[in-house]
């Protein structure tokens, strides 16, 4: 519990945080639980999976260790994150956090697939392990919030306003609008781009996508939890960031081709 004590002191600008809280849009896309509208009922739950996720990387890293990377599977990494009911409840509170999450769940993944030092993966492991604690911190703080009425309802259901192939293309214009902004020199809005595009639009055709190609899905994921932000955050120029969108875009325009053929598949059936 170090950890959570050391992250505390983040929560002192709490007010900061607040605003942060606050300012959240209500709708969010994807497999969203009930729950999320109500934290503090949850948060023994949420605790408890954190518990759970740090130990079930503190053995996968330490069987690295021990035995070699023969006997670790980093994908479970992924399979670990997306299976608790905490994931949905900081995404939907507190993005930024969510990202840090990511960027460490593929930390601790990179280093193991790339044979790393085992001192290099606990150095990855040690910050998953922060900004999962910094993580129920935030949702500690949002439960508060919630309780008095300051945060909005999530809507736990996908909106029905476009199909979801042109959910693809609103993306890509929202990408390009991330270009456009970390040109201007205004990477915090740049930033905030990428999580409300993920959050609001990606994961609305996460599901579909899923069904048909898997592992595209994981690594769009990447892109917009890790790679885009990472190229923002490490002031990389705008010709790099560029590149990272236009990947994106190759990406995603193979995500369209598959979501087309679902919805054919379907008004074909009917």
């Amino acid at each position: 519990m170090n950890l959570l004590c050391k992250s505390a002191k983040t929560f002192a600008v709490s007010l900061i945080l607040a605003g942060a809280f606050i300012s959240q849009p209500a709708l969010a896309n994807g497999p969203i639980g009930e729950h999320v509208n109500h934290l503090k009922a949850n948060l023994k739950d949420y605790a408890e999976e954190v518990e759970w996720m740090v130990s079930k990387v503190d053995k996968m890293v330490t069987d690295y260790q021990s035995k070699g990377e023969k006997s670790v599977n980093s994908d479970d990494l992924l399979e670990y994150w997306e299976s608790v009911k905490f994931h949905s409840a900081i995404e939907t509170n507190y993005i930024p956090v969510y990202a840090s999450i990511w960027q460490g769940i593929y930390g601790v993944k990179t280093a193991i697939d790339k044979s790393q030092a085992a001192s290099e993966v606990r150095k990855q492991q040690a910050a998953l392990d922060a900004a999962l604690w910094q993580g129920l911190g935030a949702v500690k703080l949002a439960a508060d919030f919630q309780q008095k009425g300051l945060l909005s309802a999530v809507k736990t259901t996908a909106t029905k306003a476009m199909t979801q192939s042109a959910t693809i293309d609103e993306i890509k214009h929202k990408l390009d609008r991330v270009v456009a902004k970390y040109a201007e020199r205004l990477n915090d809005e740049a930033t905030q781009i990428v999580h409300d595009t993920y959050l609001h639009l990606f994961e609305g055709v996460e599901g579909t996508l899923i069904e048909q190609d898997a592992g595209l899905v994981e690594v769009l994921e990447k892109d917009f939890n890790v790679s885009l932000p990472k190229a923002i955050a490490d002031n990389k120029g705008v010709d790099q960031v560029r590149i990272v969108v236009a990947d994106m875009h190759s990406k995603l325009d193979r995500a369209k081709q598959l979501l087309e053929k679902a919805e054919k598949a379907r008004k074909d059936v009917f």
